[in-house]
């Protein structure tokens, strides 16, 4: 079947993605041994790779060892054994696509039980009423700091290309320490990384081209953006439009919008305001606002089940659909839209009022997921969120005891 969903994208560095699907980043929390990728997440991809998709961004890939979105968390910096990435790169181009690192600081957005450092552009903690113990409080980034974050991401970079990865995407949405530093909201700072859009936005463009002349021209670089914070003073769609006209001059192939924060997250379709549609696409809206004036290629991520939605999004003018949860129920969702069928399952939805602990249980019940399509068992949408969340809890706990005695052993505690 004929459409343009299945038409190739080439990219401003040359990579033709073979068709406008990608496998958007979702955090799998499947680190083996020494925080590197195991034998479930090269089977988890390879399965993703047979499905049909133009292109496979992986979950955030830590540039700080001392600095993890969660225990299970994959981390390459310049000490990791490269040979498990690059078993990871070939599992994920097994099915003739590309397969892109998405690669991640946490800034403050990292649990309050976790060791290693709590890091942001300010000292302002996140903000989750009866849930904000669950977060450390952070400590104000020092210019050094900032320095020497700029050149991990571009170690990060460059040894993802080295272990065979077509490209990174930097990740600069939800919460995590580029989207804080430009979240006016969070950066209180009153230095050069401070104040205005520019100079809010100035360490996420030094990443950029940190990382654009450590890689060669013909490796993809991208960004993770959301198209608004949903939060009331919060980084909006105006902001994302003109760092998208920053980004466009230093080479960046695509931007990829969504939206939102553990504050307010947006991602799973429970924003702190009314700026989503409800079920599918939540960010249509606001993309069709910034593909007007984009002179970058833009993705867009968050919602998109149907091929009838998928259809749509590139109706207006967005030049690539992500999908995530999707993928985590059908994994060849891209192949039997080819074929004119539709996904046979939806994960159970979580109706919980209490928005932080279902976003929580949503990704919990994604994980669960994507671990049964690693072990190739079949996939059991209905199961309930309580289940999938106390389930996951109980394996973040078995992968904190690990992280910590591997920081301790391999990498040290203290924050530098």
């Amino acid at each position: 079947m004929s459409s343009e969903l299945f038409s190739p994208l080439p990219l401003r560095s040359g990579q033709v993605l073979r068709n406008r699907i990608a496998k958007a980043a979702m955090e799998e929390n499947m680190a083996g041994d020494g925080q590197l990728p195991g034998q479930g997440l090269l089977s988890l991809y390879r399965r993703w790779a047979s499905g049909g998709t133009g292109l496979l961004i992986t979950g955030n890939v830590m540039v700080h060892a001392e600095a993890l979105t969660g225990p299970g968390g994959v981390v390459l910096d310049e000490r990791a054994p490269l040979e498990p990435f690059r078993e990871w790169a070939r599992a994920g181009k097994s099915g003739g696509g590309a397969i892109w690192m998405q690669i991640n600081h946490p800034g403050r957005q990292i649990q309050a039980d976790m060791p290693g450092v709590v890091w942001g552009p300010s000292d302002v903690a996140v903000s989750l009423g009866k849930h904000s113990s669950r977060f450390g409080r952070p400590l104000a980034m020092t210019a050094e700091q900032i320095e020497a974050t700029v050149t991990r991401y571009a170690v990060t970079a460059r040894r993802a290309e080295e272990a065979g990865f077509d490209g990174v995407e930097i990740h600069a949405a939800h919460g995590y320490l580029l989207s804080q530093f430009l979240s006016p909201l969070v950066n209180k700072r009153t230095d050069a990384w401070g104040g205005s859009l520019e100079n809010r936005a100035r360490m996420l463009l030094d990443i950029v081209r940190a990382v654009r002349v450590t890689v060669s021209p013909s490796f993809a670089v991208a960004v993770k953006l959301n198209s608004a914070d949903f939060q009331r003073g919060g980084f909006d769609a105006d902001d994302a439009r003109q760092v998208i006209e920053m980004l466009a001059p230093l080479g960046v192939d695509l931007v990829e919008l969504s939206g939102g924060s553990y504050e307010s997250p947006a991602m799973s379709g429970r924003p702190a305001d009314s700026r989503t549609q409800a079920r599918e696409a939540y960010f249509l809206d606001l993309a069709r606002d910034l593909v007007k004036s984009s002179p970058l290629p833009l993705m867009l991520t968050g919602g998109i089940t149907r091929r009838e939605t998928a259809e749509k999004v590139l109706e207006s003018g967005v030049a690539i659909i992500g999908m995530g949860t999707a993928l985590a129920v059908t994994p060849d969702l891209p192949a039997r839209w080819r074929d004119g069928r539709e996904a046979d399952h939806q994960l159970r939805p979580v109706n919980w009022s209490d928005k932080a602990l279902a976003s929580a249980a949503g990704m919990a019940q994604v994980r669960h997921q994507m671990r049964r399509i690693a072990g190739d068992r079949r996939i059991t949408p209905n199961t309930h969120p309580a289940v999938a969340l106390i389930c996951e809890q109980r394996r973040q706990r078995r992968a904190l005891r690990g992280y910590r005695a591997w920081l301790s052993t391999t990498r040290g505690t203290a924050g530098g």
